[in-house]
Parts: C-alpha cells; sequence; structure tokens
C-alpha cells in the first residue's frame, strides 16, 4: 500500500485576545487610578514591599498592577520568584499549608534586597479557614516572602489579614482614560471605527478596561465596523436611544407609548434586570430631564430594581415602574376623587 506524501499542513496562528496582547507590562503603562499607582512606583524604586490588598471592580487593573510591579521589583528572577493563585485554583486550608508554605520555603535566587511575590487573585472568595491558615502562613514567612491579594471587595478578607497588609483601593477608570486606551488600539489593530461607536463602547464598559476592549475586538471581528448599533448587537444590550424615547414618553406622562416601547423591548428578548439597569444608567446621562425629576426617576428605578433582585422579574413589574414615572410629572388635581 503506497502512501502519498503531501505537504506538513501550515501551522495555525493563533491570534491573542487583545486583552493578553495590549496588557501592560510595566506600572507606567497601567491606565487609570494614578495616585494609587504612584505609590506601587515608589514601592518597586525602593524594594521595601509590604504585604498588599489591591480592592476594586473587575477589570480596571489590580492583578496587571501587581504583576507589573513583581516584574519590576524582582527583573530576571519573574518567573522563579513569583507563584499565583487564582479563583479557579483549588484554594482551600491543605493548599495554604502545602503549596503556599512550600514555595515560600524554596530557595531562590533574587535581586538583594527583595522578597518572594505570592499573587491570590480573586482573594475574597477565599474560605474562612483557608484564609485563617494564611495570616500565621504571612506571619511566619515574611522574611522571605511578600502576599499581595487582588479582590473585589476588601471586606470579604478577614481582619487579622487586612491588619498586616497595606490596602490600595481602585476606582471606576474615567471615560476619557477608557477612550484613550481604545484609540491606540484601534491605531494598532486598523480598526474602522466612528465616534458613536466607540461612546457605545464606554456605554456598556462602565469602567471596565477589559470589557471595553473585549467588546471592541468582538465587534471588530464580527462586523468589521465599530458602530453603536454594532456593539449594541454584541453586548446584547437594550439601545440606549430606544431607552431615552421611552423615558420621553415617561416625562410627557404618555403611559401608552411608554408600554409600547417596554413591550418592543420585552419582545426582543430582554430580561427585566436588562432593562432596569439600562434604564437607570440612560437617566443618569439624561440631559432632558431636570434635577428634581432624575432624582425622583433615580429613586424609583431604585426600588424596582431592588424587587426584581428579589425574584419578580415581570413585565407587570416594570410596567408598574413606567406607571408611577408617568405620575411624578401630573398635576396632583388629576388624582383627587
Amino acid at each position: 500500500m503506497s502512501s502519498s506524501k503531501g505537504k506538513a499542513p501550515a501551522e495555525a496562528t493563533y491570534e491573542l485576545p487583545w486583552v493578553e496582547k495590549y496588557r501592560p507590562l510595566t506600572l507606567d503603562d497601567v491606565v487609570g487610578n494614578s495616585e494609587t499607582i504612584e505609590r506601587l512606583k515608589i514601592i518597586a524604586r525602593d524594594g521595601n514591599c509590604p504585604h498588599i490588598i489591591i480592592s476594586g471592580m473587575p477589570g480596571i487593573g489590580k492583578t496587571t498592577s501587581i504583576h507589573c510591579l513583581a516584574h519590576q521589583l524582582l527583573g530576571n528572577a519573574y518567573k522563579e520568584g513569583v507563584m499565583e493563585l487564582n479563583a479557579s485554583d483549588e484554594r482551600g486550608i491543605d493548599v495554604v499549608r502545602n503549596k503556599i508554605k512550600s514555595f515560600a520555603q524554596k530557595k531562590v535566587t533574587l535581586p538583594p534586597g527583595r522578597h518572594k511575590i505570592v499573587i491570590l487573585d480573586e482573594a475574597d472568595s477565599m474560605t474562612a479557614g483557608a484564609q485563617q491558615a494564611l495570616r500565621r502562613t504571612m506571619e511566619i514567612f515574611s522574611n522571605t516572602t511578600r502576599f499581595a491579594l487582588a479582590c473585589n471587595m476588601s471586606n470579604k478578607i478577614i481582619e487579622p489579614i487586612q491588619s498586616r497588609c497595606a490596602i490600595l483601593r481602585y476606582g471606576k477608570l474615567r471615560d476619557a482614560e477608557i477612550l484613550k486606551r481604545l484609540l491606540e488600539i484601534c491605531e494598532m489593530e486598523k480598526v474602522k471605527y466612528n465616534d458613536d461607536g466607540l461612546t457605545a463602547l464606554i456605554f456598556t464598559s462602565e469602567g471596565d478596561m477589559r470589557q471595553a476592549i473585549n467588546n471592541l475586538q468582538s465587534t471588530h471581528s464580527g462586523f468589521g465596523f465599530v458602530s453603536a448599533d454594532n456593539v449594541f448587537k454584541v453586548c446584547d444590550q437594550p439601545h440606549p436611544v430606544l431607552v431615552q424615547a421611552l423615558l420621553r414618553s415617561c416625562h410627557k406622562s404618555n403611559i401608552n407609548d411608554a408600554m409600547e416601547k417596554l413591550q418592543e423591548l420585552w419582545d426582543t428578548g430582554y430580561s427585566a434586570i436588562d432593562i432596569v439597569t439600562t434604564l437607570f444608567r440612560v437617566v443618569k446621562t439624561f440631559d432632558e430631564l431636570q434635577e428634581y425629576t432624575k432624582l425622583e426617576y433615580i429613586k424609583e428605578i431604585g426600588f424596582t430594581h431592588m424587587r426584581i433582585l428579589e425574584g419578580v422579574g415581570t413585565i407587570v413589574q416594570l410596567g408598574g415602574l413606567l406607571a408611577r414615572l408617568c405620575k411624578i410629572n401630573m398635576k396632583p388635581d388629576l388624582f383627587k376623587v
């Protein structure tokens, strides 16, 4: 049986996700939270790194900042001198007692005056027992090892660990900071876009840089052009223009028109939580409403959001919200019996 010799298939080239491709490598490259980053730069320059807790929303650069700090502290010894444990790893008491302890005891050649670094991502999802075991480990091996914890909520870290750490808090990234980074990536990746598309990316990201870059890549690869409509199709969120039209109907106390627009959103397949979240975000920046009206709208939307989170996510609940919003601008005399 003769075997035909064909050409070996060309090696497939895989495109890195842009969040990885453009992940900052030094603290100078990290976008936003400049005051906190300055503190980390001083630590990197002096080399005296304490135990650290960085808390803040997802996607704003907590873990990236710790990796950048480790790179600048350890240089070429980074691979040997850093151990990272993520929320997806097993991080119970046994891991703290065995894996972390054995890493802390390991002999590694580091630059003078530097320490090994253990990075615990999503540290607030560690069990209380594991955190209790960790506090003792932090004490015993503090001569050789420093711990850096990234978490969404620092209050879920037990007090004894908090008192041993310098706590840094990261805030949401500003729109201008996200826009600057998106424009840089668009230029490097030759992405075609319009201004409305970039505005939509910023609106859907809510201060989350990772979300913004992922949405940019998804829209570019899916449609080839970043426009507002394409971004909202990719993100699958109610279009703010339709939500604004709904709010205008409520402002004019036109309940029939408002209910029609709500039904349109509901029939498209959006859940109650999608609709009420977008309503809140649009109201915040809706300049056609007076300040007093805006406050009343936010209060009503807040109460409805709470009820939906408790499990009452029906169109009747949303209809009741629209009725209350319509009522706000109506004259009280109309309701006299």
